[in-house]
C-alpha cells in the first residue's frame, strides 16, 4: 500500500485525556475509604480523591489504584511489585506487556498528579497527521499508521532499532495495537495519533512530509 503522510504537529503532553472518568473517582473514593462519599458533589470528587489519597502511603496508593485498574491483567504478586517498583521507574515504559502501557501510564498520572510528584513525571506525544492514498483498498489502522510514520524518523528510532522486520512486513506485527494508544478518525483523511515518548520524540520525526510504502506481512508469501 501507498500512503501520502504529512505530519502537521507533534505535541508533547503528560496527560491523557478521558483517562479517568466520574464514576472511576467515585469509586476509587469508596476505595480510598473518603468517608460520606456518595454525598460529594460532582464538582468536588476529584479534590476530595486526591486528599483521600495522600493520607496513604505512596506504595499503598499505588497498589490500591493498579488493583481497580488492573485486577483483570495482574496477579496480585505483580500489582503489589508494580506498585514498588513505579515510585522510582517508568513503568508505563518499561514493563513487558507493551499492551499494558497505556493503562500503567493512566495509573501513573493520575498518582503523579494527586502527589504532585513522588511518582515518576512520564510524557506521550500527540500526532496530528494527514494520511492519503490512491488506492481503494488501502486500510487505515494502527499498523498502517504506524508503518507509515515510521518512513518519516531517524535512524536511531527505537521502534526502528526494535521492530524492524515487523515494519517491513516480514514477520507479523501485534505489538502495533499496543504502541499506539489511541487512533482517531478526525475526518478529510486528518488522524491524531497518541503513543508513549518512549516510541517516538519530537527530535525523531526528521520528515513532516513523505511517501511511504506499507507491507503487511502475508504468511502465503513467507512461507514461500
Amino acid at each position: 500500500m501507498q500512503f501520502h503522510v504529512k505530519i502537521n504537529d507533534v505535541k508533547t503532553t503528560d496527560e491523557l485525556e478521558g483517562a479517568w472518568s466520574l464514576d472511576d473517582y467515585k469509586e476509587l473514593m469508596n476505595r480510598f475509604e473518603v468517608p460520606d462519599a456518595e454525598t460529594v458533589k460532582d464538582a468536588e470528587v476529584k479534590d476530595f480523591l486526591f486528599m483521600a489519597i495522600n493520607e496513604f502511603e505512596p506504595r499503598e496508593a499505588a497498589a490500591i489504584v493498579l488493583d481497580y485498574k488492573l485486577s483483570d491483567h495482574l496477579t496480585e504478586g505483580q500489582i503489589d511489585n508494580i506498585s514498588l517498583e513505579m515510585l522510582s521507574e517508568k513503568m508505563a515504559e518499561k514493563y513487558t506487556e507493551i499492551d499494558l502501557h497505556k493503562p500503567l501510564f493512566e495509573v501513573n498520572q493520575l498518582l503523579y498528579t494527586a502527589y504532585n510528584g513522588k511518582f515518576p513525571h512520564i510524557q506521550i506525544n500527540v500526532i496530528d497527521l494527514e494520511l492519503t492514498s490512491n488506492e481503494e483498498d488501502s486500510e487505515v489502522n494502527k499498523e498502517t499508521v504506524l508503518k507509515s510514520l515510521s518512513q518519516g524518523l531517524s535512524d536511531n528510532n527505537l521502534l526502528l532499532r526494535l521492530f524492524g522486520d515487523q515494519l517491513d512486513g516480514k514477520v507479523p506485527f501485534p505489538e502495533a495495537d499496543g504502541i499506539i494508544w489511541e487512533l482517531k478518525e478526525k475526518g478529510n483523511n486528518q488522524y491524531e495519533v497518541i503513543t508513549s515518548e518512549k516510541w517516538l520524540t519530537k527530535d525523531e520525526v526528521v520528515n513532516t512530509e513523505f511517501d511511504a510504502s506499507v507491507v503487511m506481512y502475508d504468511e502465503n508469501t513467507a512461507e514461500a
